[in-house]
């Protein structure tokens, strides 16, 4: 018995005694096996923490009076330790049982907390290192340059550590979280969080920016109170992650270590005036209005103190954040008033404020330790923020809706018949154009087939009366729609190589039957040596000489004309190209040259009735010389004549370059090609046929519509395609997405695709572009440049 009794006594000493180890260790230390190295860990569990209040203690001390500090185990990974210019030591300990090298990261305090101490104490060697961070020092001078508190720690197998951290603010919340990242984790966290913050701070960015513009555009205040608010919620954010001290103030200066607190105390304020002003509380509840500047004027008083009263700053946190809840409740309040008073309320702000209130209160809540820290959690101001930012940026679009109606309504109905009245005149001008280029690609293509293929004289002749007819306007057709592009400020310039005395040369030979026939006198001359090819647009340059040399023969009935060319080689490898005409006509009025280059202007109504045109050329040609940079001066006088002269500077193109680019084909063979011709109207698909019919190994077929040529692809095999824009059924656009998208085979995906359209303005070419078409012809279509762009493709 007596026996029994001895091993029952012991028996409950070793049990105490295990007990106690095991407890210990919980407590104590986190040991790593061989067989479980973990990618991260949180050591709370295994640390504790003592406050030794404003005792100075240095780590010998701590070292051998720790255990009579009274310090107490963490009871969570986020330990809030709260507001406090306290000191604190916490110590945990680490063991490896494995037989390899241990790199960590280790992570704790907040990145805004003023200083952190750890020191490593080896128990075996008694060796002590020590690492320092904080945002009170230089970012260069800590331990780890990261805006977080981060140790790098390296464990040596076998190796048993002990951990103490020292931790100091001025004030505000001190969370200790004790958490190993490996390399892998600490790179994936560090990765995922700047992927979240960039688009947390990239929506702050955007809407401070876009609505500072607004507040200039419109000189509403609500714009500039909205923009520096989220301006400044954007810089008390970066304040709080750390970005602020690394990037803005990294020598750990006054302001990094306050800014968290003034950015928090501004952005109150200008929540609360921007509120305010949007709700327009004034005329709803003075109370209410009241209190808010009570609140600004508090907030500000607390800026001073912060300033000037430095040992009333660990006051100063819990006072902004009480001063942040009221602002939230006469936010709040201020809603209430107005749904009571039946007042409009936009619900993108009460959604955004109710965002930012949940955001807030998770936040809170976390920084009390009521919540796990989870990376959602951590961050949920952030996600209330920005889900708020969106919800008021919304609520801001619909204020500057309101304003809009609000400041426009009185010329509203003016406005909008305007705006009627250019929109159809610009679709009249544009659907005229296309509606009348239709038949005039038949009538060109037509007769110069019938003068290419008959051999009477007087044939010959009526063929070149309507050519030059037809020509005549289709100049007109292309004033019209010139004038509609520059209404629109659509009128672009092509780069393009040609040879300038070609082209003068081709003018001159295309009006000296015109001016033979008037029975004027043609003078043409030349001067100075001329580049064989210079690189410009060569179609805009040949419209500005014709239309003032059609003016000169349709203002002259008796008398001269006179067509000077010059070229003059001047620096950089340009050539400056001088054009002077000069004529015998009806001259022009003194008081009318002013205007000579106005938009529907001739001399006089007489002039109109007498001499036809639509008043276009002249302004449509000073438009064009501008955008060369180029001048044109035009003297004249009455009943004696004018002179207009053009000067337009061109670059030269090397010699090289020639053959290449004159060069034109002699013999039309496409070596066994199939081509698909896309087009609805029976006129335009004649003159293709007609002008393909001579060319050798070309094989053509035609389809009426977008869906007719989708369906050709079923049955044939093609290697070109040429697309008219407006089709009924099926439009070349949709056709054109749909071989795009592969629709009729993967192989005709990116079959080559040229638009033949009478639609000749600029968002027309953008578009073809946009979806994939590879070239673009308009109509009246020329053989040699039909010819020229399919050989280039095909």
């Amino acid at each position: 018995m007596r026996f029994y009794n001895e091993a029952t006594k012991l028996n409950a000493i070793l049990l105490f005694f295990f007990f106690t180890l095991v407890y210990t260790n919980s407590y104590s230390q986190y040991i790593f096996q061989t067989n479980t190295i973990p990618e991260k860990i949180s050591l709370h569990g295994f640390t504790t923490v003592a406050d030794v209040g404003e005792e100075k203690l240095n780590i010998q001390y701590v070292i051998k009076n720790y255990d009579s500090l009274n310090p107490t185990p963490l009871e969570s990974d986020n330990e809030d330790l709260g507001f406090t210019q306290n000191y604190f030591w916490g110590k945990t300990s680490l063991e490896n049982h494995s037989n390899v090298d241990l790199n960590y990261y280790l992570e704790t305090a907040r990145p805004i907390t003023d200083r952190v101490e750890l020191y490593v104490i080896d128990k075996k060697s008694g060796t002590i290192l020590e690492f320092v961070s904080g945002d009170k020092m230089p970012i260069d001078k800590r331990a780890f340059d990261n805006r977080k508190t981060i140790f790098k720690l390296n464990i040596r197998p076998n190796a048993k550590l002990d951990l103490f951290f020292h931790l100091k603010s001025d004030g505000e919340v001190i969370k200790m979280p004790v958490i190993l990242h490996s390399s892998d984790d600490f790179n994936k966290t560090e990765s995922f969080e700047q992927f979240i913050f960039g688009i947390f701070y990239g929506i702050l960015a955007i809407a401070s920016i876009i609505y500072f513009f607004f507040f200039f555009a419109l000189k509403e205040r609500t714009f500039l109170y909205y923009s520096l608010y989220v301006f400044f919620v954007c810089f008390m954010q970066l304040s709080l992650d750390g970005y602020f001290y690394k990037y803005f103030d990294p020598s750990g200066g006054w302001l990094s270590q306050h800014c968290v607190l003034l950015f928090a105390l501004v952005t109150l304020i200008l929540l609360g005036k921007y509120s305010e002003v949007f709700l327009k509380i004034e005329q709803y509840n003075l109370q209410i209005y009241g209190l808010f500047y009570v609140t600004y004027l508090l907030s500000f008083i607390l800026m001073v103190i912060i300033i000037f009263v430095p040992s009333m700053l660990v006051y100063c946190y819990p006072l902004a954040n009480i001063l942040g809840l009221f602002i939230l409740v006469l936010i709040i309040s201020s809603i209430i008033v107005l749904f009571r008073e039946k007042a409009t309320v936009d619900l993108f702000f009460v959604t955004g404020i109710l965002f930012l209130i949940i955001g807030f209160v998770v936040f809170i809540l976390n920084n009390f330790g009521l919540l796990p820290n989870i990376f959602l959690i951590q961050n949920s101001s952030k996600f209330g923020t920005g889900l708020e930012i969106i919800f008021l940026s919304l609520s801001m679009s619909n204020l500057i809706r309101n304003l809009k109606n609000e400041k426009t309504e009185l010329n509203r109905l003016a406005l909008v018949r305007l705006e009627e009245m250019n929109d159809l005149k610009s679709y009249f001008l544009s659907n005229i154009s296309h509606e009348l280029r239709t038949p005039l690609n038949a009538i060109l293509n037509l007769i110069d087939s019938v003068s290419n293929d008959v051999i009477e004289e007087n044939t010959i002749n009526t063929c070149q009366i309507i050519k030059y007819s037809a020509n005549s306007l289709l100049s007109s057709v292309n004033d019209i729609l010139d004038f509609s592009k520059i209404e629109k400020n659509e009128l672009k310039l092509e780069a393009k190589a040609f040879n300038p005395l070609r082209t003068l040369e081709h003018i001159k030979e295309s009006v000296q039957l015109r001016i033979n026939d008037k029975g004027l006198e043609f003078n043409f001359t030349k001067n100075g040596d001329f580049p064989s090819v210079v690189m410009g647009d060569e179609m805009r340059f040949s419209q500005i000489v014709n239309n003032v040399i059609s003016n000169a023969i349709k203002f002259t009935s008796e008398g001269f004309i006179n067509f000077d060319i010059e070229a003059q080689v001047i620096p950089d490898n340009k050539v400056r190209l001088i054009v002077s005409l000069s004529d015998s006509g009806i001259g022009i009025k003194k008081e009318k040259m002013d205007s000579i280059f106005d938009s529907f202007s001739q001399n006089s109504i007489d002039n109109k009735r007498k001499f036809g045109g639509l008043g276009l050329g002249l302004y449509i040609v000073k438009t064009l010389v501008d955008l060369q940079g180029g001048t044109i001066v035009m003297k004249s006088c009455p009943r004696k004549g004018t002179t207009c002269k053009i000067t337009i500077d061109f670059e030269i193109v090397e010699q090289l370059k020639v053959d290449l680019v004159l060069a034109e084909p002699e013999v039309f063979d496409l070596e066994g090609k199939t081509i698909l011709v896309v087009e609805d109207n029976s006129i335009n698909q004649m003159v293709i046929r007609m002008i393909t019919k001579k060319w050798m190994n070309t094989t053509v077929v035609f389809a009426n519509n977008g869906q007719e040529g989708l369906d050709a692809f079923k049955t044939n095999t093609f290697d070109i395609v040429l697309m008219d824009l407006q089709m009924p059924i099926m439009d070349g656009y949709e056709a054109t997405i749909a071989i795009r998208n592969g629709e009729v085979g993967l192989n005709y995906a990116n079959i080559p695709i040229i638009a033949v359209t009478a639609d000749v303005m600029e968002s027309t070419k953008l578009r073809v572009a946009e979806i994939g078409m590879n070239d673009y012809l308009t109509k009246p279509i020329k053989k040699e440049a039909l010819y020229k762009a399919i050989k280039e493709l095909v």
